[in-house]
């Protein structure tokens, strides 16, 4: 069986990219060929010699304008690309109405991350397009709170719930200890208004009061260049300056360093408008590694994170829970050590190889 995935990018840089390198990682340990389709500026440098990379896809990482339309015009080429191939699965959602036209009578399968299926099938141009696109599809949701979102914009869809998985073995190979000075709470997946990097420069504020060397560090690519100023600004006028570090995207061996070196993983997701979060693949990351995590409620986050047992939920847009939280497990070494140990417990029940075998299965049904 060849299959292609569809995805801007197969890295560590994002969501759709690490989605994309794990699960072709993970198939071709199943025996499956997989052909990677990109976007033009996408490298594999995680791969190693695991995907046939095939740049023909349009942009979108950033998302340029007209992108539907963009994507119209690349029917042909992309066609052209995935000859070879016996299914297309897309990994980034907007590519579906592309993938649906290149597939022809082909089986498509599409991965509900979250906020984009809802989002394209509501619509006023295009989401008739969309919406033929995935009713042909084997969709595949990441947590059973997609799947819902996905059945409410698209009814009488199914999803087949498929959690997103995380190399545990990878994840507990030791790592440089990162440059740390004091009690460090890590974020990772980007200074984004969605991820809730705000909240946490305020939560500091708070925590500091309770815990003075506190640090905070919030790694990943950086697309939202005046929500990453005004983050700065609001350290600044907090008196953070010196202890919130913004370093930006970094290499998987050095974030497995600061998973394993720092003393609590938060991440406060919002939803805003349509968008929401559809499960916080970091959230397993961190829990391989051995770190109580804290998210929020109100979306796919509460199958990443069992509240209580392998870290805690906080309501959104609540930073005195959000700091109380924080200040829970760095004062705590007994509740520290327990949820980072039922953590990583829990992350070996969702290993990739694991996820990939549900994949494949799906793979064989839709091919018949």
């Amino acid at each position: 069986m060849r299959v292609a995935l569809l995805s801007p990018g197969i890295s560590t840089r994002y969501g759709w990219a690490r989605y994309a390198l794990e699960l072709a990682r993970a198939l071709a340990g199943q025996g499956i060929d997989v052909v990677a389709l990109t976007q033009p500026d996408a490298t594999q440098d995680e791969v190693y010699g695991l995907a046939d990379l095939r740049p023909v896809l349009p942009r979108l990482v950033p998302r340029p304008r007209l992108f539907v339309v963009r994507s119209l015009l690349a029917i042909p080429r992309v066609r052209r690309a995935t000859a070879d191939c016996d299914l297309l699965h897309i990994v980034a959602e907007p590519y579906s109405v592309l993938g649906a036209a290149a597939a022809g009578q082909r089986p498509l399968v599409v991965t509900a991350h979250g906020t984009y299926v809802p989002q394209t099938v509501g619509r006023r141009v295009v989401g008739a397009l969309y919406r033929r696109a995935y009713r042909r599809a084997h969709l595949i949701a990441v947590s059973e709170f997609t799947a819902a979102q996905v059945q409410a914009a698209l009814p009488g869809s199914a999803p087949h719930v498929i959690r997103n998985g995380v190399h545990v073995a990878r994840f507990q190979t030791p790592a440089p200890a990162p440059a740390k000075r004091g009690p460090t709470i890590l974020a990772t997946g980007g200074v984004k208004a969605r991820k809730g990097t705000h909240l946490l420069v305020e939560a500091l504020a708070r925590v500091r009061e309770r815990v003075p060397d506190a640090q905070l560090v919030v790694t990943g690519i950086q697309l939202e260049p005046d929500y990453l100023a005004s983050v700065q600004e609001k350290a600044r006028a907090l008196g953070l300056a010196d202890c919130v570090h913004l370093p930006g995207q970094v290499s998987e061996e050095e974030l497995r360093g600061w998973y394993q070196g720092t003393d609590v993983f938060a991440l406060p997701s919002l939803t805003v408008g349509e968008k929401f979060e559809g499960f916080g693949l970091v959230f397993l990351e961190a829990s391989a590694c051995g770190l109580p995590v804290i998210g929020t409620t109100g979306s796919g986050v509460a199958e990443a994170v069992r509240d209580g047992e392998t870290g805690l939920l906080v309501p959104q847009d609540d930073v005195p829970a959000l700091a109380e939280a924080i200040v829970r497990v760095l004062t705590d070494d007994t509740l520290r050590a327990r949820l980072g140990a039922a953590g990583r417990a829990y992350a070996q029940t969702q290993d990739w190889a694991q996820v990939a075998r549900r994949v494949a299965a799906l793979y064989a049904r839709a091919l018949g």
